[in-house]
């Protein structure tokens, strides 16, 4: 149960930055170069063969995720995404609850 107390610290926190608790609590996870994208905490995570840009992670989970072959390239598109649309380079699939699309750029 959250008290009063840590309410009145959590509301005077700034807006564009990531809360210190959940910092650490996903590097524990596995993930690496957590950053803000629009209103979410965006992160990536190596799956079993692909690099996951990792989108609206939460202590409960996470929004969904883009499938990158290469880490270079998720690196990349986490860097230079403004979280609209989709982030650049070739992922392959992004993945979610309800989620599973292919990259409309590799489709022939």
């Amino acid at each position: 149960m959250t008290s009063s107390v840590d309410l009145k610290v959590r509301e005077r926190r700034p807006a564009h930055t990531i809360p210190q608790d959940l910092v650490a609590f996903l590097r524990m996870q596995g993930y690496r170069e957590l950053r803000l994208v629009g209103a979410g905490v965006c992160g990536l995570h190596r799956f079993n063969f692909t690099m996951g840009l990792v989108v609206g992670l939460t202590f409960e989970g996470y929004e969904r995720r883009y499938c990158y072959r290469y880490q270079k390239d998720a690196r990349s598109a986490l860097a230079t995404w403004d979280g609209h649309e989709h982030p650049g380079g070739p992922w392959i699939k992004c993945k979610g609850a309800g989620i599973d699309l292919l990259n409309p750029a590799l489709i022939a």
